[in-house]
């Protein structure tokens, strides 16, 4: 099993300088690599890791794809920086490159570790009634129909299968789970986030028992020093930095469940209700704030997106699950129209492993991420408009 350290410190405390004072201090036999959710941050840790010469995986190798880069940078026992996206790919060749060389993994930010798995309905049930695949006692989807020589159209879904990340939930719906065996293949694991226990990537890991130490960083001098595990912060300067609207313009947002996924689909065809949205947050922004358009920073969910852009915000729009990108730490007027919720059948995964996950945390830390977009990460001012009852009492809730 890996040793996983999760650095667990508030945005702008320097979790990432940590990490790459850390990589820059490291034995010359240790191994590194580096996820992140952004380019522009692969381009930061190979600027200033010079020295160490860390690699891209590239798409110029004999299968045209990043993956099969990965797999040669593996096993060259290359020093490695990439992205999230990629990540997810990793397959069982993966596992043994990574068994075999050694390596220690620093993620930035928390994974995206349980989804739907897209397959066709048709495509599921022709292998089922092949028995090219069967179901366990426990719903975990094995494929024992061919080798692994298979390399038809659905080799995706057997990859997915021999690793057993594919869980049988309810009646149609499949789960994708991350390969946990990934994880438990490196050396060392260090999670660089906040608020850690509002993510899946923490219910996973009750899942498959993985076990996880805490830790915070500090600035000592010039240096980033890891220390003991600091649940409770002092708020008071942020919550003095965040001017939170309260307002006529809130009343669309009562109930527990406005403006959720499901309430914003069911506003598309209500033209009136959404116009109404649209023109608070215009209003928001032009009379109460008067603020420029590269002030404004919103968002929503994406399927409502198109629906509520208007003229002076569109193009501020930053995507509601955002975590780690330091490209709008210029905005100071915020307007947030979604009301987080998990999606029912991840919730059931997690219940049927007889774990109970708290929808507050998981809205509370996404909101919270979302936030530190803004300048407020830049210990400026910021104006938010979160017309949600329950999102805006969640963020009162955590500022006091």
């Amino acid at each position: 099993m890996s040793k996983v350290t999760v650095i667990d410190s508030i945005m702008g405390t320097g979790k990432t300088s940590w990490a790459i004072q850390y990589m820059s201090e490291a034995p010359l036999l240790e191994k590194f690599i580096y996820i992140t959710p952004f380019l522009s941050e692969v381009e930061r840790v190979k600027t200033s890791l010079s020295d160490m010469n860390f690699k891209e995986p590239s798409v110029k190798n004999r299968k045209g794809s990043k993956l099969e880069g990965l797999k040669q940078l593996l096993s060259k026992g290359e020093n490695i920086v990439s992205t999230h996206a990629l990540f997810k790919r990793c397959d069982e060749e993966v596992i043994e490159l990574l068994q075999k060389t050694g390596y220690t993994l620093i993620l930035d930010e928390v994974a995206d570790v349980v989804e739907q798995f897209e397959i066709v309905e048709e495509d599921i049930s022709i292998l089922f009634k092949s028995q090219t695949i069967i179901e366990d006692d426990k719903k975990w989807i094995k494929w024992v129909g061919t080798g692994r020589s298979y390399n038809g159209g659905l080799k995706d879904t057997m990859e997915a299968c021999f690793l057993n990340n594919v869980y049988h939930y309810g009646k149609k719906f499949y789960i994708w789970t991350f390969p946990i065996q990934i994880f438990n293949s490196f050396d060392n694991v260090f999670i660089l986030t906040y608020m850690f226990e509002g993510s899946l990537q923490k219910y996973y890991f009750d899942i498959f028992s993985t076990e996880y130490t805490y830790k915070s960083v500090t600035k000592v001098g010039d240096r980033y020093e890891l220390t003991e595990y600091k649940k409770h912060i002092d708020l008071i300067s942020i919550a003095e930095l965040l001017q939170i609207y309260e307002g006529k313009l809130n009343d669309c947002g009562k109930g527990e469940y406005t403006f959720s996924a499901t309430d914003l689909k069911r506003l598309k065809n209500k033209p009136v209700l959404l116009r109404l949205v649209q023109n608070n947050m215009s209003n928001y922004f032009k009379h109460i704030l008067n603020s420029k358009s590269n002030e404004n920073m919103w968002t929503t969910f994406k399927d409502t997106q198109n629906s509520l852009k208007g003229k002076g915000y569109t193009k501020g729009f930053v995507p509601v699950n955002s975590r780690a990108t330091n490209e709008f730490k210029n905005r100071t007027a915020l307007a947030y129209i979604a009301n987080r919720f998990t999606q029912p059948h991840i919730k059931q995964f997690f219940k049927a492993h007889d774990i109970e996950i708290n929808e507050d945390k998981i809205a509370l830390s996404e909101l919270v991420q979302w936030i530190f977009r803004s300048a407020i990460r830049e210990g400026k001012e910021i104006n938010l408009y979160i017309p949600s009852e329950r999102m805006r009492g969640l963020l009162k809730g955590w500022l006091s």
